[in-house]
């Protein structure tokens, strides 16, 4: 992703990074991974329905599980390999900051995500917080870092205010569309973007860790954080049912968090991030396809065009920002000559979320575009 003249390969795999993961199979990883996370919100309704817990106690139970096991995952990967370079110095209360910042940004994502599927379904919930997630970003990106937006970017942003629109107008009186569930959405992708910029903002100064440690920081003080709300909410689910609440959570801890994170990291290094941003509109897909072929939600005429709308303005905002970074040619004899870009220069998702979830930190704070969030 962070190279796009990747040398030839001879074998079949096609071109290769440095890591070994080819372009081709970077694509499977990084489609596994979506559509993975596109079945974190099912899940969630299916949790909501056998256990009797909320939103804040499941936000809880997968960041607790996740974090259990995103440390087993990083025990193996921390087996004697080739020694890296050391990054610069960080003061241990930046430590503390970025990690706090970022942990509550990746929190209030994971909790109004799932409030949000509890409040307006899946589909909706799904599209709401995936659509406004990247748009957020921008404007957050652009008010904080001073990154330009572009044309481009602004007709994204509007794009994405007429999708949000014609979902609220469109469902008045159907039930399908709740105004607090939408809500609820919309905070998540508030949350995902300040988790993002964050770690935009941390990284492009040379203070970011790897995606698997921002991961598993973000876990953590999830957990702490989300603690004392689960308590209050009610953190046990009900004995009835029990064994069904636990496969379902162990699902969501292995299968949309753990395992789709590490095929999303793996995929990264091959793949560029607006191909990424792309392919992970899979995600809100495969929400709405289960929501409604096995739990009975319904999707209206308005619903429908108010996700096209929404998801295209995501597309846009990937157009153009391919725009800006493919102005960055390489010139024989020297660096990358930068031309004023046309488009927006600003990120289009995630980092290392949804479910979103995770946080990957930008190895320049305009010149690469992020992958779009994942709300699973």
């Amino acid at each position: 992703m962070h190279n796009s003249s990747l040398p030839a390969c001879p074998s079949s795999g096609g071109p290769r990074t440095g890591s070994g993961v080819s372009v081709g199979r970077g694509l499977v990883y990084v489609t596994v991974a979506a559509v993975a996370w596109g079945t974190s919100g099912a899940t969630a309704a299916l949790v909501f329905d056998s256990s009797g817990l909320g939103p804040l106690a499941l936000t809880f139970w997968r960041t607790f599980g996740g974090f259990l096991l995103m440390l087993a995952v990083l025990a193996v990967r921390r087996a004697p390999r080739r020694q890296a370079a050391p990054g610069p110095y960080e003061p241990k209360g930046r430590r503390v900051v970025r990690a706090l910042v970022v942990g509550a940004g990746f929190t209030v994502f994971q909790a109004a995500y799932f409030a949000a599927v509890d409040g307006t379904g899946i589909a909706v919930g799904t599209v709401v917080t995936l659509g406004a997630a990247p748009v957020m970003v921008a404007l957050g990106s652009r008010l904080l870092m001073g990154e330009r937006l572009g044309a481009g970017g602004r007709v994204a942003v509007a794009g994405a205010l007429a999708g949000l629109a014609v979902l609220m107008l469109g469902g008045d009186g159907t039930g399908e569309v709740r105004p607090a569930g939408v809500a609820m959405g919309l905070l998540s992708g508030a949350g995902y973007a300040l988790l993002t910029v964050a770690t935009r903002y941390f990284g492009g100064r040379g203070r970011g860790t790897d995606p698997f440690t921002t991961t598993l920081t973000s876990l953590g003080v999830g957990t702490v954080c989300v603690l004392p709300l689960a308590l209050a909410e009610g953190l046990w689910p009900r004995a009835h049912e029990l064994g069904r609440t636990v496969g379902l959570l162990a699902y969501l801890v292995t299968v949309p968090t753990v395992l789709a994170y590490g095929l999303f990291f793996a995929g990264l290094v091959a793949v560029r991030g607006t191909t990424v941003t792309v392919i992970t509109l899979l995600e809100p897909v495969t929400a709405a396809a289960l929501a409604v072929a096995f739990l009975g939600e319904h999707l209206t005429t308005a619903t429908a065009v108010g996700t096209a709308v929404l998801l295209s303005a995501v597309v846009a905002l990937a157009w153009a920002e391919t725009r800006g970074t493919a102005a960055s040619v390489p010139v024989a004899g020297g660096g990358p000559v930068t031309p004023e870009p046309a488009g927006a220069t600003v990120a289009t998702g995630v980092a290392e979320h949804d479910d979103a979830g995770e946080v990957r930190p930008a190895q320049s704070p305009a010149s690469e575009p992020l992958p779009h969030p994942a709300s699973g």
